[in-house]
């Protein structure tokens, strides 16, 4: 084992790149490596323990420069690494791997509650009540998929134990005129303003598209914003 991954192996990891019965390594702090791949401005440099293109890492074999050229069409050892990590694979430590499922996991619960509803209620799931569903379920999270592409597959995994369905709501909204400009940032940060106008006392008539799970959230801040000084009223589902 060469000195520079025997010094480093406790918080660095292997990428590694098959090509044909080849084999390509490099040294790489994991989470770095993993922020690259998902393009979050790291730089290569930033990434590597070392610049040294290996055959086997952990025996310390370097890889032939002859060969390196034939494959990667350069000897540029950032670029052969670049080429390595984006086409490779990254080994993670366990750590790595939890800490990314447990936010996975969280992500994908505030999704559950802000889009989805129990259809016997009409009302969103409380987070704990999704937890406990997916654990029910025994939902496995993949750590190594974005939260948003897991959640239709988890749901339907989640129907058995919890009933859920995704709407989205139309509610229109009338406020007052002491407080209609200020709660304009609210009805654009909850949903999609599908429309606005002022009225002829100042006050101001919008329709506002959401989750239905952000809804009663979204009362609650126009209740807080305007002292209760607004009208609301669904105008439909869908």
């Amino acid at each position: 084992m060469t000195a520079i991954y025997e010094k480093s192996r406790a918080n660095f990891n292997l990428a590694r790149l098959r090509v044909g019965k080849d084999k390509f390594e490099v040294v790489v702090d994991a989470v770095k490596a993993a922020g690259y791949k998902q393009n979050k401005g790291i730089d290569i440099s930033d990434v590597l323990s070392s610049e040294k293109i290996f055959s086997d890492a952990q025996k310390g074999l370097i890889a032939s420069e002859h060969l390196i050229k034939q494959v990667f069409k350069t000897t540029d050892p950032l670029e052969v690494a670049r080429q390595i990590i984006e086409k490779g694979q990254v080994q993670m430590t366990a750590e790595y791997r939890d800490e990314e499922r447990s936010k996975k996991r969280k992500k994908i619960i505030d999704i559950i509650h802000k889009n989805a509803i129990d259809p016997t209620t009409n009302l969103p799931h409380p987070p704990q009540r999704i937890e406990l569903a997916l654990e029910e379920a025994k939902v496995k999270i993949d750590e190594n998929r974005n939260a948003e592409d897991q959640v239709h597959e988890i749901v339907k995994k989640l129907m058995p134990v919890l009933p859920i369905r995704f709407e989205t709501r139309q509610i229109e909204v009338r406020i007052s005129p002491e407080f209609a400009a200020k709660s304009y940032s609210v009805l654009k940060t909850f949903g999609k303003l599908v429309s606005d106008s002022w009225q002829g006392d100042g006050s101001m008539l919008a329709v506002v598209e959401m989750p239905a799970g952000m809804q009663e959230d979204f009362f609650s801040e126009l209740n807080r914003l305007t002292k209760g000084n607004c009208e609301t009223r669904v105008l439909g589902a869908k």
